[in-house]
């Protein structure tokens, strides 16, 4: 299991915060060096490692759920 990088834990740190707003979240990302679509795009890369899940189960699981079956929970 290759170990997470900073980078990857600052996204699975940011995904475990709650957002009161969208633009809360938005601008934690900016602060990230990212665009929205680059950090989801590697968010659903994070959330299928090992060490993703051992760094932050809960936000780990909970991501990978919402990734999978999104569309239909958000109804």
């Amino acid at each position: 299991m290759d170990p997470l990088t900073a980078q990857q834990q600052a996204i699975l740190d940011l995904e475990q915060r709650f957002w009161l707003t969208a633009g809360e979240k938005e601008n934690a990302i900016r602060a990230l060096g990212l665009a929205a679509v680059r950090y989801y795009q590697l968010l659903n890369q994070i959330i299928t490692t090992e060490a993703a899940l051992a760094y932050a189960a809960a936000s780990t699981n909970r991501v990978h759920r919402l990734s999978r079956f999104g569309p239909r929970l958000r109804r």
